[in-house]
């Protein structure tokens, strides 16, 4: 155990575990702590696939983070001999006619498709009556929708991923402590300290990429700007996996007005007879240690009747599996990469809002790259905390 390291990571989820591997990758002398024990079902980063898309309709600015993070994720693979990251393509879909809301932002198929023509991505753009040609899995369309398709758009590997970044960090040197909770992090001359419950950690600078325990750990204006939210994710059992053809895409269907008019989900993996669904909720707030992690039959059963039922071919409504994690949520549904207000050597990196994971290999780098030199290349100025003043 080194007496001081260049750098401290707080949280080895997503961001922490990019950042980590990031960081120790550039030659930097770095720790990473983590309360758990990294992947785990504790958090926002299991469930075993994230949708990843490169023309991101949440804003333009997400777009080169996303871009990176697919390279990212073929250098790992190459690097580490694992299976992260599976293009089966994207397709992201809405009603012909009358308004849509997707994470705060209206009509997200003509924002991924204006993001897919700036960027040069690769896309299609379909109607209903192409999807159901083309993909027969998806039942009930008035022909009339709109669609935008991205055949380099698939799923990564959530537990997958953080585990390939922890283990190449900690052959790169990263000293890794789990089952460590930060309780504080404090000023220590031109430095901070991050306090544990056996060790305190001096380090030039510190990331916190603490997820849903970001607000307990710093306190204000965090307590403020980040609110958790449960989420649920389902696993509904098929009886009939002919329409699942080899292409079958990853999805995002919006079929009603507002963000909870929506369902995204995930064709079924090789060997099973299984689609994985799930939408989003953001009436009810939680923290991390008070979330219910039991999904019940009914929650199962309401969301089966409300967004699956008639949408997709051969599912039942007979429950193969549920999990339940966290969404961290900014007013904005936006992220937050920015200095600690109160102590500039604290570098923040959260919160997700709920599309996040496919953007955290990239992520990390920009975050490497600007902790070690005070900027990236690319601009995270669209993350700051001033948009919330």
């Amino acid at each position: 155990m080194k007496d001081r390291v260049d750098v401290a990571v707080v949280g080895l989820g997503a961001m922490g575990s990019a950042v980590l591997y990031q960081l120790a990758k550039a030659g930097a002398s770095v720790v990473g702590i983590d309360r758990f024990a990294p992947p785990h079902a504790l958090g926002s980063s299991h469930g075993e696939t994230r949708i990843t898309r490169q023309a991101v309709g949440e804003g333009r600015d997400y777009v080169p983070f996303v871009l990176d993070a697919h390279r990212i994720w073929r250098e790992l693979e190459a690097a580490t001999g694992d299976s992260l990251f599976e293009a089966c393509g994207a397709l992201v879909m809405a009603p012909g006619h009358g308004e849509t809301s997707h994470h705060g932002k209206p009509d997200f198929v003509r924002r991924s498709i204006e993001a897919a023509q700036a960027f040069a991505i690769p896309h299609e753009i379909l109607d209903g009556a192409e999807v159901a040609r083309r993909f027969p899995q998806f039942l009930g369309l008035g022909g009339d929708e709109k669609a935008y398709y991205e055949p380099g758009g698939g799923y990564v590997r959530p537990e997958r991923c953080i585990a390939a970044q922890l283990r190449r960090a900690a052959e790169l040197g990263a000293e890794i402590r789990t089952g460590s909770a930060a309780t504080a992090i404090e000023r220590d001359g031109s430095g901070v300290v991050v306090r544990t419950a056996d060790r305190s950690i001096h380090a030039d600078r510190a990331v916190v990429a603490a997820g849903a325990w970001t607000v307990p750990l710093l306190g204000a204006p965090f307590d403020r700007l980040l609110t958790v939210n449960r989420q649920v994710l389902h696993w509904y059992a098929l009886d009939d996996t002919s329409a699942y053809r080899a292409d079958a895409p990853v999805f995002i269907w919006m079929h009603g007005t507002t963000d909870t008019d929506y369902l995204y989900g995930f064709p079924p993996m090789p060997g099973e007879a299984q689609i994985k669904v799930a939408t989003e909720q953001y009436a009810t707030a939680t923290t991390a240690d008070a979330l219910d992690r039991i999904v019940s039959p009914a929650e199962s059963a309401q969301m089966y009747r409300r967004h699956v039922e008639g949408r997709f071919a051969g599912t039942t409504p007979r429950v193969a599996q549920a999990a339940a994690c966290l969404y961290t949520v900014t007013p904005d549904r936006g992220f937050i990469i920015d200095r600690h207000p109160e102590h500039d050597r604290i570098h923040v990196v959260s919160a997700c809002s709920g599309h996040g994971f496919k953007h955290s290999a990239g992520i990390g780098k920009a975050v490497a790259e600007w902790v070690a030199t005070g900027a990236s290349a690319i601009d995270l100025a669209p993350f700051s905390l001033a948009r919330f003043r």
